[in-house]
């Protein structure tokens, strides 16, 4: 059953029409597409097409379900590489929105890792605290759904699912179709070691280091290097990123103290630093733990304590410290113009020297980039407080799961293809294996923690060095410059893997009047000519049927009557250029991507000058 919410939105923005036309049913599975070239359709849904994407924006239903099971899945960009990775989020008020400038900040933070995927996102728009039973079916089912994406999308968790979710993706559509899965599975279990907490403190290390090169900014002129003991840090949301944050920060810099915490109960604040192991025991025990610390350590101590608690979570923005840490689901924590509803305005704002972003606040929204910069010019430049923008710094999760990916599973250890969607079985299946499975963890897991350290110390180096360059120059312009040079660095050694689109496929037993029906209603230039092995026999375009409707009637004919069998096609690793000369040599507009005599995909001018990026870059020079 579709969620009532999702219903009434797209009942209102998308007129019946476009319901007819796109809306396609498979066994009860429900799905409108939309792509990058129906500019009108995505304006109605909020989201406005630019240079960069989306490419995909996917709303996807199971009527067959008495739950209300349905959601987003958007593929924004795939210039790094295919498929494009980014998690599920589950919460009852998401919108198409929401996951569009989700899907965006995995575009920036997948380039800014340096990682060959492009972003995407997917939401559940349901409850995430329903009964385990409940909650498990919600994920299932929208698995399923997934599974008709999985060539251009991989899943992992975020807010509101976890690794175990994932462990139930992967049982649906097999282990190399989700990350962040159990150990059990070979996984990098994202939630449990802390990934992105662990990254926001290897940047806070970074940044230690790379402070004296700002102090040639008017702006830090005066600021000092604070010793170990001096470090105080503050931390918005105390949830998987938040906690493990605190967890990390204490075990690598021991010194250094957290001194104010904040959930949906409440915030904490104690100068001298909160116990930071029973603070991460109660939340992993718990969930939220700020009212209870307090009422539990009050209630031990005798005299009067410093701890300060207020139900006002919002409130630890006024506390002061070296670095404040925003790891809470919320885009809009500070900003100077209060009708925005920030979590705090600046002119109530604590001080601090550096904000590390650990919550996700990118967004594409010509509104929200006003909004940020006018924040970063009171914060940033008059303030003299850095900001490490999220997707420089927060991409610990992205980079541990990835190495699932890299790090390619063998084929005796993926999950036989009959016991997809059983989980007695697999789950037995899995234990034969375990020794194996482990083994693979304990790879990936190295090589993970290796990169992460890798990429976000360089991430800040050059953070510092653009800010340093250009003293007019807001971080959060640093940050997608940074992220665009990955792009166009990769654009360079781009294939027609990272480019391809799908092929309309036919079977040579086909009608001509099937083709000439195809090729008009879902618009693709070719389509490929297949046997019953699914291996490439020809092409057919509109000039192919053209031709012979010149000679004659064509009711009758043959699709290998008719077809091109001398067929110009890519390889799936032939460069952009290759890509170009032989369209330009053979004087065709597209043809398919071809991997043995399978076909994978399909190239074109049309596809090249949408997946171009010059214009962006125009943009960036402006």
């Amino acid at each position: 059953m579709i969620p009532k919410q999702m219903e009434a939105f797209l009942r209102l923005q998308l007129p019946e029409r476009t319901w007819k036309n796109r809306l396609v049913k498979e066994d009860g599975k429900c799905y409108m597409d939309f792509g990058p070239l129906d500019n009108d359709r995505l304006n109605r849904l909020g989201i406005e097409v630019d240079s960069l994407g989306p490419k995909l924006v996917a709303c996807l239903w199971d009527e067959t379900s008495p739950l209300e099971i349905g959601g987003y899945l958007i593929v924004d960009n795939l210039a790094m590489g295919r498929p494009s990775m980014g998690g599920i989020r589950m919460l009852p008020d998401l919108t198409v929105g929401t996951i569009h400038n989700l899907a965006r900040g995995m575009t920036l933070k997948n380039a800014a890792a340096n990682l060959p995927y492009g972003g995407g996102k997917a939401g559940i728009i349901a409850d995430p605290h329903h009964p385990a039973d409940v909650h498990n079916e919600i994920v299932r089912r929208f698995a399923q759904l997934l599974f008709r994406y999985h060539d251009i999308y991989l899943p992992g968790p975020d807010v509101g699912t976890n690794d175990a979710d994932m462990k139930t993706v992967a049982i649906e559509n097999g282990i190399d179709n989700a990350l962040s899965k159990p150990v059990d599975m070979g996984g990098n279990r994202i939630d449990q070691l802390g990934a992105a907490g662990g990254g926001l403190v290897i940047a806070l290390e970074a940044l230690l280091a790379e402070m004296p090169r700002l102090q040639t900014l008017s702006q830090f002129a005066g600021s000092t290097i604070p010793t170990p003991d001096n470090i105080t840090v503050t931390l918005q949301g105390f949830g998987a990123v938040g906690a493990h944050a605190a967890r990390i920060l204490r075990q690598r810099i021991p010194a250094a103290r957290v001194i104010g915490i904040s959930d949906v109960s409440g915030y904490l604040f104690d100068p001298d630093g909160l116990d930071v192991d029973i603070l991460f025991n109660a939340w992993q025990e718990h969930g939220a733990v700020a009212r209870t610390y307090f009422q539990n350590v009050i209630a031990s101590k005798s005299g009067k304590s410093k701890i300060k608690f207020s139900t006002a979570s919002d409130d630890l923005l006024r506390e002061s410290a070296f670095c404040m840490i925003p790891a809470a689901p919320i885009a809009n924590y500070l900003d100077p113009d209060p009708s925005t509803n920030p979590s705090m305005t600046t002119d109530r704002m604590g001080h601090w020297c550096m904000i590390i972003e650990g919550a996700n606040t990118y967004s594409p929204e010509p509104s929200r980039r006003a909004g940020r910069a006018r924040l970063e010019r009171e914060v940033y430049r008059r303030r003299g407080i850095l900001i490490a923008t999220d997707y420089l710094v927060n991409s610990g999760g992205v980079i541990f799961a990835a190495q699932e990916n890299l790090i390619k599973t063998p084929i005796h250890l993926r999950i036989p293809d009959e016991l997809l969607g059983k989980r007695d079985a697999v789950d037995d299946w899995l234990k034969e294996h375990s020794a194996e499975l482990e083994e693979l963890a304990a790879k990936r897991l190295e090589a993970a923690e290796r990169a992460r350290d890798e990429v976000i110390r360089r991430n800040m180096r050059e953070l510092v060095d653009l800010l340093i360059s250009d003293a007019d120059m807001l971080p959060h312009e640093a940050a997608e410059r940074i992220s665009i040079s990955r792009i166009t660095s990769r654009e360079k050694v781009r294939t027609a893997a990272n480019i391809m689109e799908s092929i309309v496929t036919i079977q040579i037993t086909g009608s001509v009047q099937e083709a000439s029906r195809l090729l008009v209603e879902t618009g693709c230039p070719i389509l490929a000519v297949v046997n019953e092995q699914e291996e490439l026999e020809g092409v057919i375009t509109t000039w192919d049927i053209a031709k012979a409707a010149s000679r004659g009637p064509i009711e009758n004919d043959q699709l290998e009557n008719i077809m091109t069998k001398q067929v110009i096609s890519a390889k799936p690793d032939d460069s952009i250029l290759d890509i170009v000369r032989k369209l330009e040599y053979h004087e065709i507009s597209a043809m398919p991507v071809v991997d043995g005599n399978k076909v994978r995909g399909m190239v074109g001018t049309d596809i090249l000058s949408r997946r171009s990026l010059y214009r962006l870059l125009q943009t960036q020079s402006e």
